[in-house]
């Protein structure tokens, strides 16, 4: 896990030394803010691999910052971390663009477990800084791997990691039906699928790659089945 920058957004001194003696004993770079605010200051002028975001703060919590990252165009990585353990309040957060959501009390192997899999997520379908991969292109969209962009049309459209992710899934098998399980395995590298997850993921990139997401022609769904691809 050398290398990897990560940003702790947290208002408790105590969380952000302890989740940051945690990584860094991973050999990873931390970096610690104590409000939305100084996080904000610090991405103007910094990139992480990965953010770890608190929803509990004052002034600003994770959830309106989150809003606000996503859109200032930084799509940088996002796990929430967050006492709130109802459904609502995750779902609310993968809606607004996180890639994973944490509740406290967190063990530190989860945690690094769940940073190491964003990783690999995102290193799959990066390429190296030395490597320059041609556009690949299919019917509409035109896929850009080494910025992990998207284009429809000659549009550009802003994808999350883990949306650009499933996306490229998609691509990779148009006309194959994926079942829920067989998504959140392949996307989420986890066997336990869970079925909010793939609704959410599904309506986000409905509602960002379809003219009409209501009446979705990519993204289709097979009833009792789960999810099929066409371009």
């Amino acid at each position: 896990m050398q290398d990897i920058s990560v940003l702790i957004i947290d208002d408790e001194p105590a969380v952000l030394r302890a989740v940051g003696a945690v990584l860094k004993r991973e050999h990873m770079d931390v970096s610690c803010a104590g409000s939305g605010m100084l996080a904000l200051k610090m991405l103007e002028t910094r990139t992480y691999d990965i953010i770890l975001l608190d929803v509990m703060m004052p002034e600003q919590d994770g959830f309106a910052l989150l809003e606000t990252l996503r859109r200032r165009k930084i799509y940088t990585p996002v796990i929430m971390l967050s006492g709130r353990a109802e459904d609502a309040a995750q779902v609310e957060g993968l809606k607004l663009g996180a890639d994973d959501y944490i509740t406290k009390p967190f063990s530190k192997s989860v945690l690094v477990s769940k940073i190491q899999a964003i990783m690999r997520r995102t290193s799959q379908y990066a390429a190296a800084p030395d490597s320059i991969q041609a556009p690949v292109q299919k019917g509409p969209f035109t896929l850009h791997m080494n910025s992990q962009t998207i284009w429809k049309d000659g549009r550009e459209i802003a994808l999350t990691s883990k949306e650009f992710a499933l996306f490229c899934l998609f691509m990779d098998h148009p006309g194959y039906t994926f079942t829920k399980q067989e998504l959140f395995r392949k996307v989420w590298k986890s066997d336990a699928a869970d079925d909010s997850t793939i609704l959410v993921y599904i309506k986000k990139l409905r509602g960002k790659i379809e003219d009409c997401p209501s009446a979705p022609v990519h993204i289709r769904t097979v009833w009792g089945k789960g999810y099929q691809f066409f371009l």
